[in-house]
């Protein structure tokens, strides 16, 4: 840091040095102006004396779009098989239960992965990270693509997820490193919406990668977007945590820092209030065919044309989180949609046990909209005061998202009741406990 300053004082010093040569040989300049251009030069030493070293960076589209391909990309990885679990299974002779180690696994290793990914990027920065994680994501793919096995397809996915953990946790951490406040949220708003898109359009795609050249054609596609993805944040972003930023961390210090983390209400409270939350969307997609398939009686195209659907009530919610807080305070917006989510979970409690698919959509409609509201606020919220530990506040906010997810969908999948019974009770049951979490931040707070 030390030589950044001088060497940038010694620029300017002899920039001044050449303006005063200029005026000197220059018969119409006065002894006026060379004082006036000294002057303007010491004011330019001591502001890069005193200057800030935090990345300034406005949120522009091309940033917005970085950090939306890094949250997503997980997503993808993981929705976009599903259509094609009948295939895979009949080529590599195993049932859709079996195959359902290939999601258990990765689930596992990412939430796993983040804790560790979270203090390397502090300690060493964004860049290196991200770039080795998708390369290593890459290698996964390939790997998977290529299963002629269980074990190998197992294998490849667990490598997948070791690195696409770092871009996911890191999407956030970038975020933080680059934005504050109000243009923080509006940040974390926009990648949310792409976060939610991707499961929403992925089963999709999927079905239709796989109908019309196999499902191995799955891989090389997601392979091919963390390439585009690695390649478009070396051009457009690159690192965003300097070196006098950095957190030095030893293994004892990780683990001080993740129990200060732990024990910190302004971080804890709203971070598990936002991971119960999301992990009413989760197990929306555990219950979802036992609901519209054998329920209702979609097809698994139709099933893929209304998680499509619901996406624009996310993309709707998330534009509109970052006006409403602004006029009326992310606390207030965030309780609302706690509060409107947690409805459309009682509208499934209180409805039909075979609903139609109109009801159906209703209470998914008003679950997403107060979930579209809500998380990226009190995401922002939970993050703002943990600048420099951004990495690692990332890292435990993804690590207790993914084990409540877990969790909800382990009970989606093992509980007796009718699938909409259950899933109405998980979102409702799980909302309620978010909501009285972020009052309670909200009350420590003042």
């Amino acid at each position: 840091m030390m030589i950044i300053m001088l060497t940038s004082q010694y620029d300017n010093h002899h920039t001044c040095w050449q303006e005063d040569q200029t005026d000197f040989a220059s018969t119409g300049s006065t002894y006026r102006n060379r004082a006036y251009k000294r002057q303007r030069c010491k004011s330019m030493t001591t502001t890069v004396a005193t200057a800030p070293t935090q990345t300034v960076q406005p949120l522009t589209g091309k940033v917005v779009a970085l950090l939306a391909g890094l949250a997503a990309i997980s997503m993808l990885s993981t929705n976009i098989i599903l259509p094609a679990f009948p295939a895979i299974g009949e080529d590599l002779g195993v049932s859709a239960r079996e195959l359902g180690l290939t999601l258990s696994s990765f689930f596992i290793t990412f939430a796993l992965g983040q804790l560790v990914v979270g203090p390397l990027a502090d300690r060493y920065g964004r860049k290196k990270l991200v770039l080795g994680g998708l390369c290593i994501f890459v290698v996964g793919t390939v790997i998977a693509g290529l299963a002629s096995t269980l074990d190998m397809l197992i294998a490849g996915r667990i490598i997948q997820a070791l690195g696409v953990c770092a871009a996911s946790v890191l999407s956030r951490a970038i975020a933080r490193d680059l934005f504050e406040g109000e243009t923080l949220a509006r940040a974390l708003s926009l990648t949310m919406i792409a976060t939610a898109a991707a499961p929403g359009f992925s089963p999709l795609l999927g079905s239709l990668l796989s109908a019309t050249l196999g499902w191995r054609a799955i891989f090389i596609l997601v392979g091919l977007a963390a390439v585009a993805l690695a390649f478009f944040y070396v051009q457009s972003l690159g690192e965003t945590h300097p070196v006098d930023r950095r957190a030095p961390h030893s293994t004892r210090s990780v683990v001080l820092a993740y129990r200060k983390l732990a024990l910190d209400t302004r971080f804890i409270l709203p971070a598990v209030s936002m991971s119960l939350l999301m992990s009413g969307l989760f197990a929306s997609f555990a219950a979802a065919p036992a609901i519209l398939m054998k329920g209702i009686g979609l097809t698994s195209l139709q099933t893929g044309l209304y998680f499509a659907a619901t996406v624009f009530v996310v993309f709707a919610a998330g534009m509109a989180a970052p006006r409403l807080a602004h006029r009326h305070g992310s606390r207030i917006i965030t309780l609302l949609g706690i509060a409107c989510a947690m409805a459309g979970g009682g509208l499934l409690l209180v409805g039909p046990a075979d609903p139609s698919l109109g009801w159906y959509a209703l209470s998914m409609v008003t679950f997403l909209w107060g979930m579209g509201l809500a998380n990226p606020l009190g995401t922002a919220i939970a993050m703002q005061p943990f600048g420099r530990e951004a990495g690692m506040a990332s890292a435990l906010l993804g690590f207790i998202s993914m084990g409540a997810a877990a969790l909800t969908t382990w009970l989606a999948s093992v509980l007796t009741f009718a699938p909409v019974t259950t899933l109405g009770g998980i979102q409702a049951t799980a909302c309620l406990i978010a909501w009285v979490l972020f009052v309670l931040r909200g009350s420590l707070a003042k």
